[in-house]
């Protein structure tokens, strides 16, 4: 059996969500039933390393769809142009389907491994995965002509931008008759990857006690599924040296630029879900409401925190981190060019640590 879909990256749009339209084809139209699965899957550990039965992985959300024989119609199971271009050149074996994602699963998402970690490390992540085999049932434990081809459900940057986010504190003293006044703004609240971030600091300090220094950082936070934990990494920081003595003032504006490369060698750095033989970023923001609790998977938000070495005295600014939604391109009527993914199309690529992801021509 074959796979072929029309595209890997699938948009949580918040309302909805991109269908999963793939083709199945089995040329020479085998006897035996053949299933396709749509699975979501939370990795909080390597495969290998499953012991007295506990497997180190969740199925978040399970689907599976009889194809062969069919069970409705064939235009019925059309819901993208790709779909009807491939029945019209693959003939009467190929057979098509979809999937819908429902509302309250996660994007696809990863924890970044240390770098003395080798192969199939040990892996936290949220992954999405088509699978297709052969089989008698669908509960099969026997199955055969097997192939899987991982895919990413992700999230655009809404269209309208949210008010600039403001924190702002009044700290008193023993001792002082005055207190200190600490406003943090930032000039918007929704930044593309790859965007210096503007923190507009504006500090009173009416106090008798000297402000030593200014620590501006960006950090990320983490939820992780079961332990419903939370942790905290930096991505970015200014270590100012500013100082503001008693009866002094200080505006100032500081800049961050929360990027991947500056963060590679930090395990458990949240990153955006990759597929094998790309490269990817730092985590997108989950900016889905309603997602079920019991069904988390892997959270990430971010803020900004502004730290004055004087007493116990810190501001966190929340902010969004996004892609831009892409421009909408218009489906060109040109011929339609295969690409098989293979680990023997890859070599150089995936390293022989690497697992057996992709099997098969998908």
């Amino acid at each position: 059996v074959g796979v072929f879909m029309g595209k890997r990256d699938f948009v949580d749009r918040v309302d909805s969500v991109d269908p999963v339209g793939v083709v199945l084809i089995d040329p020479e139209a085998l006897a035996g039933r053949k299933f396709v699965t749509l699975s979501c899957i939370f990795r909080y550990g390597r495969d290998d390393m499953d012991v007295i039965g506990i497997a180190f992985r969740r199925e978040l959300y399970l689907s599976t769809r009889q194809v062969y024989p069919p069970l409705q119609d064939r235009e019925k199971g059309v819901h993208t142009k790709v779909q009807a271009k491939l029945l019209r050149k693959l003939g009467n074996n190929a057979y098509p389907f979809f999937f819908e994602f429902p509302d309250n699963l996660p994007c696809s998402v990863a924890l970044q491994p240390g770098p003395h970690d080798v192969g199939k490390l040990q892996q936290c992540a949220v992954e999405f995965e088509i699978k297709a085999f052969s089989a008698e049932s669908q509960d099969a434990k026997v199955r055969k002509s097997t192939v899987k081809l991982m895919i990413r459900k992700v999230q655009y940057a809404p269209d309208m931008q949210g008010a600039p986010p403001s924190v702002e504190t009044t700290k008193d003293f023993v001792m002082s008759d005055k207190p200190l006044h600490v406003k943090v703004t930032l000039d918007k609240e929704l930044y593309y990857h790859g965007e210096t971030i503007h923190a507009h600091v504006n500090i009173t300090n009416n106090s008798n006690k000297n402000i030593k220094n200014v620590v501006v950082s960006d950090q990320v936070a983490t939820v992780v599924l079961y332990s419903n934990d939370s942790y905290i990494k930096c991505v970015d920081i200014e270590d100012s040296r500013d100082s503001v003595s008693a009866g002094a003032t200080l505006q100032k504006v500081y800049k961050l630029l929360p990027l991947l490369a500056n963060n590679r060698e930090r395990r458990g750095i949240a990153l955006d879900g990759k597929l094998k033989h790309e490269d990817t970023n730092l985590a997108s923001s989950s900016v889905k409401d309603g997602v079920l609790k019991e069904v988390l998977g892997i959270m990430v938000s971010y803020k900004v925190m502004v730290k004055l070495i004087i007493g116990e005295v810190g501001l966190e600014v929340p902010f969004t981190l996004m892609h831009p939604k892409p421009e909408a391109k218009e489906e060109m009527e040109d011929e339609l060019v295969f690409q098989e993914f293979k680990r023997s199309y890859l070599k150089g690529i995936i390293g022989a640590g690497d697992d057996d992801d992709e099997e098969g021509n998908v």
